[in-house]
């Protein structure tokens, strides 16, 4: 009589950018029972959250084309891993046992606590449901009615663009510079672009309290804002702190350079929650979509019983969308520092769409076809520790 070995339990906890394209790699074994926990029933789109909110453009993607045969898919959020007992508890009570956990909760992003009034009346844009209550209040609000985007990078500049073709009255509120990642000549074509279409851009400004119908700036100015839109900082959901695991001063789970958690052998982060050898990767889709079939091949190693490889990463360049019609490529060299090279306008427009289009195009095709996802390599990481820590030995 054949003895058919059980297959290995991985529960995957996020099904964004990084869980979804972890939960197909990991389709290269026959012998892994897969189930993916997201707290939403769709795949949401985040690159496109800023189209949500300024036009209504649907952001979200049936899960059914994007997740491969025996990918179960359960509709619920994580409340703890019970890393003792393998067990993954979920809000609704249901238990899920595991051999090993995908760790790929993401990101959130709300306003800073210290910045009076900011969580009472500013609108953050990084989830599904903000950027929906987003779009609600700017269909009740006069056409003309004064609205303030705090934070100039990509998700700010995007969606004050975004305001500002559909003819919203919009101030871009810097906190330092526009677009900071992107080379200088990338920034003034962006500036240029921001001009034209009426957004007042203020480079050095700060914001230092929200109110009702105004913003208070850091020396004391008052200026009119019927909403305010709030794009700066990133925060992560609490489950690893929660469960007991080791984090960073934000809650990022810590990895050694296999991304495995440095508390628990069975525990594997991708994307925005991890945080390897405590110097956490650029929080975007780029490193979540790097990172998640790396930690699926970390899991698959330790399976077969094999030393994980360190993940290797590296960047090309980033790109940002101005309106429905425009934008710019920057590219950047593998440390992600940019070069002062990029393409601009409509050009640049058209390929930033290639790219969110073909972002959804590689989960696809990493659910018809496991082991297909590719990813840059090669790129140094500034400020990683000269020691790096390993994970504990799996018992």
């Amino acid at each position: 009589m054949t003895d058919h070995k059980a297959p290995t339990k991985v529960v995957v906890i996020g099904g964004g950018y990084s869980g979804t394209l972890a939960a197909n790699h990991l389709r290269l074994r026959s012998d892994v029972d897969i189930t993916l926990v997201n707290p939403r029933p769709k795949f949401v789109e985040r690159i496109r959250l800023h189209q949500l909110a300024a036009a209504g453009r649907d952001a979200t993607v049936d899960y059914g084309t994007l997740l491969g045969e025996g990918v179960r898919l359960v509709v619920d959020s994580a409340s703890r891993i019970d890393t003792a007992a393998r067990k993954v508890w979920l809000a609704s009570g249901r238990q899920l046992d595991y051999v090993y956990v995908v760790y790929a909760v993401g990101s959130t992003g709300a306003p800073p606590a210290g910045v009076p009034g900011a969580v009472e009346f500013a609108y953050p844009v990084a989830e599904l449901e903000q950027a929906d209550r987003l779009r609600a209040a700017l269909d009740d609000l006069h056409p003309a009615a004064p609205v303030t985007v705090v934070g100039a990078g990509l998700t700010g500049t995007e969606t004050a663009a975004e305001l500002a073709e559909a003819g919203r009255n919009v101030t871009l509120v810097c906190g330092g510079g526009l677009l900071p990642t992107f080379s200088a000549a990338g920034r003034r074509s962006a500036a240029r672009w921001l001009r034209r279409h009426g957004v007042a851009v203020l480079e050095s400004d700060t914001v230092a309290e929200v109110r009702a119908g105004a913003v208070v700036f850091a020396d004391g100015a008052v200026r009119p804002s019927a909403l305010t839109v709030w794009t700066t900082g990133f925060g992560v959901p609490d489950l690893a702190a929660v469960s007991g695991l080791a984090t960073d001063d934000i809650g990022r789970l810590l990895t050694d350079e296999t991304l495995t958690s440095v508390d628990d052998p069975r525990i594997v982060a991708a994307g925005d929650c991890a945080a390897p050898s405590g110097a956490p990767l650029r929080m975007c889709c780029a490193s979540a979509s790097q990172l998640g079939p790396q930690a699926a091949n970390t899991v698959l190693s330790r399976i077969a019983g094999e030393q994980p490889s360190d993940f290797d990463y590296a960047f090309a360049g980033s790109c940002v969308s101005l309106g429905r019609r425009t934008g710019i490529l920057q590219f950047a060299r593998k440390d992600d520092s940019p070069v002062s090279v990029y393409i601009g306008g409509r050009v640049g427009g058209s390929l930033k769409e290639a790219i969110c289009k073909g972002t959804l195009w590689g989960l696809r095709r990493g659910a018809r076809k496991p082991g297909s996802a590719i990813w840059f390599k090669g790129g140094p990481r500034p400020g990683q520790p000269a020691v790096r820590p390993r994970a504990v030995t799996q018992s």
